[in-house]
């Protein structure tokens, strides 16, 4: 009668059996799918190895571009991939078409946002569903606003939002308020903290004393967005508004023109004119009426798509009346 230690030998060895049997009929499946041909004298183990967590990895990443569902794919809430030339390490695979990615350099392109890797004249073809990750956002200044909400799942940017509460919480009545600017390295140390910190930056009274740094990082940042709150595609819209007589007409002209501007966008603009609103109530206390907040935000919010010099600075004063009315009338716009 065999010992039970025999019978765990034998045991062992028959799962080895069963796993090499498996793994053989793995390693032909991923041959196929390769094109590559097996003679009789097949690649050792350790050749097989690195293609097995690579195949793995394309067909995890072809699965997650395949069961994309259409909500995901609608306009509503679309954001464009921003594609980069990029150089793959070892050999890819298109996440668009599945086809493989040839060349030893720039073989295709890789979103900087999402990480999507497709062929370059696939980029054209890719749906615009783009759907950042905070592993690839490596700032929070400059970093496109749809972007940036979309990372961070929120409706607005954290910067204006904690901006915002801290000015309200202890600036509404600060004389000069974002008329008086804050000093610059104070300003740039709230933009590199944003940056490194993201929504756990220290912006309180312990850190700034002067409500004006925290006034001039938000206006920094509005300025630094690569597609100003107020886009190009509506900028003509609201120059367009801006120039007509009728109070009504020009009401109606807002509110249509405000439906073309990107989701975040739009509720980034609805907040700060909010905000813009309480500070025009405090005007006694700040001496900052909706003319003179239009004067500073209108540049800042706005910003001429392509065009020459002369017609860009005529733009300027309706830019001052596109911001003025939009705190005006807050409250019916929005």
């Amino acid at each position: 009668m065999p010992s039970r230690e025999s019978y765990e030998v034998h045991k062992e060895e028959k799962s080895l059996v069963q796993k090499a049997k498996r793994e053989a009929n793995q390693e032909d499946i991923l041959a196929a799918a390769l094109g590559m041909r097996m003679g009789p004298q097949k690649p050792p183990a350790t050749f097989w190895q690195p293609l097995k967590l690579f195949a793995y990895s394309q067909l995890t990443s072809l699965v997650r571009r395949a069961t994309l569902k259409e909500s995901d794919r609608t306009p509503r809430s679309e954001k464009v991939h921003n594609f980069k030339v990029h150089t793959f390490r070892g050999p890819h695979w298109c996440e668009h078409c599945a086809s493989f990615m040839w060349g030893l350099m720039a073989q295709g392109v890789k979103c900087a946002d999402c990480g999507l890797n497709v062929h370059k004249q696939c980029s054209s073809l890719v749906p615009n569903d783009c759907k950042p990750d905070l592993r690839h956002i490596r700032k929070v200044y400059s970093c496109d606003l749809t972007t940036l909400v979309k990372a961070y799942n929120t409706a607005r940017p954290m910067v204006v939002d904690m901006c915002i509460r801290e000015i309200e919480s202890r600036g509404l009545k600060s004389e000069g308020l974002y008329r008086i600017s804050g000093f610059s390295d104070s300003v740039e140390e709230v933009k590199m903290a944003f940056d490194k910190d993201g929504e756990k930056a220290d912006i309180s009274v312990n850190a700034y004393e002067d409500i004006n740094i925290i006034t001039g990082a938000l206006k920094l940042y509005l300025r630094d967005l690569p597609v100003p709150i107020i886009s190009y595609d509506a900028y003509p819209g609201f120059i367009e508004a801006a120039k007509l007589t009728d109070p009504e007409k020009k009401l109606e002209a807002f509110r249509e023109v405000l439906t073309l501007l990107p989701p975040s966008h739009g509720e980034t603009l609805k907040y700060l004119m909010a905000h813009l609103k309480r500070v025009t109530q405090n005007e006694k206390f700040n001496l900052m009426n909706a003319e003179n907040l239009a004067i500073i935000f209108g540049p800042t919010l706005m910003r001429a798509p392509n065009l020459d010099a002369i017609t860009a600075l005529n733009d300027i004063r309706y830019q001052r009346q596109v911001v003025e009315l939009l705190i005006k009338k807050e409250n019916v716009l929005f």
